[in-house]
């Protein structure tokens, strides 16, 4: 049973992410992922401008005037977001904590899949996969997930990405849109990756807060990592452990943009306290050049 006051958040959620989905977007998600291929539909009278490679001939002749194949777009997809519930997602010193933000993510470009008819699914992970919620098409099946992403208490606090990547292309076997939504902060899944960007279009979304790079000036302070546990003191005004830190996520960042280029694998940055619909936009745009 959820509580009442829970229950209330997640239909303010629900109703924020639709509105995010407005028709303007709607039409860029649709150019950015098309079908794989086109189906007849049917045959009507020629009009100034139709292609003339598409006359059918045979009709033509029998009804003494030109008429034109009609042939629609295979839309239907299959949309899988493999959306990370580690203890770090815990995390936020903006609006949000990354867990919203995954949240938020996940909710709108669900309900874009759905309106466009292509079906949805999930798997929840952290270091191993937790849920998997098989995909559906419909409104309802949105609510639940979203149900899902806010109300699901993970076994386990640490991340695994190479364990999700593995189970993903042993359950889903046909091609679909892959997205990964993660903080990214694990190592040793690059083998999976680049299988799975060869069966499956991949795209990751990596969630980030602006304190992860840049820590407040405090003097000393105790952190906790949410994913172990451990606890540590540390001085925010030395400039020399800052300057560390700093190069130590700028060469995480390098080689997660290194590996994925190689992949071809799409990269798309949201922080919890920046936008969400203009990141997104620009990989949909970009990827509608492409095609």
């Amino acid at each position: 049973m959820i509580p009442e006051e829970v229950l209330k958040k997640i239909q303010r959620f629900h109703f924020k992410t639709r509105r995010l989905a407005s028709d303007m977007f709607l039409g860029q998600y649709e150019s950015a992922f098309k079908g794989h291929g086109i189906e007849f539909a049917e045959v009507r009278e020629y009009l100034p401008g139709d292609d003339i490679r598409t006359i059918d001939w045979n009709v033509s002749a029998r009804f003494g005037r030109p008429f034109v194949k009609v042939f629609h777009e295979e839309r239907e997809l299959t949309i899988i977001f493999l959306l990370d519930l580690s203890g770090s997602h815990l995390f936020g010193t903006r609006k949000e904590f990354k867990r919203e933000l995954l949240a938020t993510v996940a909710g709108m470009l669900a309900f874009l899949a759905i309106r466009t008819n292509d079906k949805v699914g999930a798997i929840l992970f952290s270091s191993k996969v937790e849920k998997f919620i098989p995909p559906q098409k419909g409104a309802s099946h949105v609510w639940r997930l979203i149900k899902e992403i806010f109300t699901y208490e993970p076994q386990d606090l640490t991340t695994n990405m190479e364990t999700v990547l593995i189970y993903l292309n042993r359950v889903i076997r046909r091609h679909a849109i892959v997205f990964l939504i993660s903080d990214c902060m694990d190592t040793g899944f690059e083998k999976s990756l680049r299988m799975t960007a060869k069966k499956h279009d991949l795209t990751v979304i990596r969630l980030s807060d602006p304190a992860e790079r840049e820590l407040p000036d405090v003097g000393l302070a105790t952190l906790r990592d949410p994913e172990t546990g451990q606890v540590a003191l540390i001085n925010t005004g030395s400039r020399a452990l800052m300057e560390k830190w700093r190069n130590y996520r700028d060469e995480q960042d390098a080689n997660l943009c290194d590996l994925l280029k190689k992949a071809g694998v799409g990269l798309v940055d949201l922080s919890t306290g920046g936008p969400v619909v203009e990141p997104l936009s620009r990989l949909f745009d970009t990827r509608s050049r492409r095609s």
